[in-house]
């Protein structure tokens, strides 16, 4: 049984991008296949995902930190949506696009460590991205128990729950071959000024392409990169609006053109 788990809470992420999640894996995995979905919201959710109650922390959330700290409750030592489930499993964000056959992420190396994708904005230090990782569910309790000892303080330290993860495994983390996992903004988007003719590209050998740190892939199919900005702006419109812009300079890099690949992934 292929094991995957995602998490969905707040409003950010609509049940679309669960029932999407399962379509794409579904349709990329061979064999049996299951989708956990921990959410604090079921309603909407296709039959074939099983939906639990999202745990709590446990612990006062982290203030004046972007991380995503309530993602913790999965290293948590009893989590009863997977309990006396066997082998390893594969936690993925909800705006993840698998563009490619994903069995490899459930059978690569020893299932009894944690992988994840290499960070990509520090390539020079070993950090890893936990948009898409692999572990052994209830293993690594000490992960969710140092942060619950002290949550302020290790948000403080680590500024991303990601860092944490990599830095309390115990034994430390492996990364995926780095062919497999993208992160759009970085791998996809043409640099500048290219990105304002060109589209962004599915890179070869990709599996899934991640969208840490924006843009959404809902605001990339309209052809732009953030939600408060209009549908398919025209070049001239976007540089127009540049002077206007708090920080002119990633303003002037955020520009995109409607990207047709998202589309033909990205559904249920």
């Amino acid at each position: 049984m292929k094991q995957m788990i995602c998490v969905k809470w707040g409003k950010g992420y609509g049940t679309e991008y669960a029932n999407r999640l399962y379509g794409m894996a579904r349709r990329n995995t061979t064999g049996p296949f299951r989708l956990v979905c921990l959410t604090d919201d079921p309603s909407g959710l296709r039959p074939e995902i099983d939906a639990f109650p999202l745990p709590e922390l446990g612990c006062e959330h982290p203030k004046r930190t972007m991380g995503k700290w309530r993602k913790q409750v999965l290293w948590g030592a009893d989590i009863p949506a997977l309990t006396g489930l066997q082998g390893p499993v594969l936690f993925v964000d909800l705006d993840t696009v698998i563009v490619g056959n994903i069995d490899d992420y459930f059978t690569y190396g020893d299932p009894d460590r944690v992988y994840l994708a290499r960070n990509w904005s520090k390539p020079l230090h070993r950090l890893g991205q936990t948009s898409v990782f692999r572990y052994p569910v209830g293993r690594y309790p000490e992960v969710l128990e140092k942060f619950r000892a002290d949550p302020q303080g290790v948000a403080d330290r680590e500024g991303f729950e990601q860092h944490h993860v990599t830095h309390s495994v115990p034994g430390g983390i492996e990364f995926w071959p780095e062919s497999w996992t993208r992160l759009f903004r970085l791998h996809c988007v043409p640099p500048f000024p290219l990105m304002y003719f060109k589209q962004a590209k599915l890179p070869p050998d990709a599996k899934m392409v991640t969208f840490a740190g924006g843009p959404n892939p809902s605001d990339v199919q309209l052809g732009r990169w953030e939600p408060d900005q209009p549908e398919f702006p025209s070049r001239l419109d976007h540089l127009s609006r540049l002077f206007k812009a708090e920080r002119p300079w990633r303003h002037l890099r955020r520009y995109i053109v409607p990207v047709d690949w998202i589309n033909k992934y990205w559904r249920d």
